[in-house]
């Protein structure tokens, strides 16, 4: 791809390490009667070893400049759409297959990681897992953990949908062209584990919670009822004093059910 026109509008750093290519489908346990979406197919490098898994694909690319190598991979199990993933009716384009479970995978432009994360969320799409390589920072804050400076109302707003995890890192020279920052493949693991009452109240309460992160929960949340919250952190054995970013989502939920 020595000719190609990478796009900084696109942020375009293709994958071109086949042994980092080779962890990441390793990672993927579809069957052959699943479907993965691939957000980003660039080169085609990593939808060539997706194909290899013999399940069902439909992969995204933005940029009609790549028609170029990813036609030659076409195949009834494999389905090219050229247009923009987040403006797309994803559950439309998943009626050209039918399928067991989803899975997503892509190497997300840094700029758009947590848009495409929440067009998938708000589209209902309930994958299974989802595999993604993300700009190394990003992955250290969606997968943080309480008390970690990294842990914000994006952590605990995924944690809500997925267990999530960092896999492993990915040095610049696996990428062309070579970009500015490290990389890092992060898990999702679809999970029910937490219901909130209300959930709109509760991602309300979430922004209003981490709004100021030097300031304390109960400073954010001044408009709400400030005994449920303080009776609720001390049952819990949680000093009053304490930050957002101190608090796990089950106190959340608590929180927000309890209001």
């Amino acid at each position: 791809m020595n000719k190609f026109n990478f796009k900084k509008k696109y942020g375009q750093n293709f994958l071109q390490d086949m042994n980092i290519i080779n962890k990441i489908v390793n990672e993927i346990p579809a069957l052959e009667k699943d479907l993965i979406i691939e957000i980003g197919a660039g080169s085609g490098n990593l939808t060539f070893k997706l194909k290899q898994l013999n399940t069902k694909l439909i992969a995204y690319e933005i940029d009609l400049e790549t028609e170029e190598y990813l036609n030659k991979l076409q195949s009834i199990n494999l389905k090219i759409i050229y247009d923009d993933f987040t403006k797309r009716d994803i559950n439309k384009d998943l009626n050209y297959f039918s399928y067991n479970n989803l899975y997503i995978v892509g190497n997300l432009p840094y700029y758009i990681t947590t848009l495409i994360i929440k067009k998938i969320i708000d589209s209902n799409l309930n994958p299974k897992e989802m595999i993604f390589m993300v700009q190394k920072e990003v992955a250290n804050r969606l997968a943080a953990k309480p008390g970690n400076k990294e842990y914000g109302y994006i952590t605990v707003y995924l944690n809500y949908y997925f267990e999530i995890y960092k896999i492993f890192n990915v040095g610049k020279n696996s990428f062309m062209p070579i970009p500015k920052v490290d990389s890092s493949v992060i898990k999702f693991i679809s999970s029910n584990k937490y219901k909130a009452l209300d959930e709109n109240k509760f991602f309300t309460l979430l922004k209003d919670s981490f709004q100021y992160k030097r300031k304390t929960l109960l400073n954010n949340l001044k408009k709400y009822n400030k005994k449920i919250i303080e009776n609720i952190l001390l049952k819990n054995n949680i000093n009053l004093k304490v930050r957002a970013e101190q608090l796990s989502i089950e106190i959340f939920i608590e929180i927000s059910n309890a209001l």
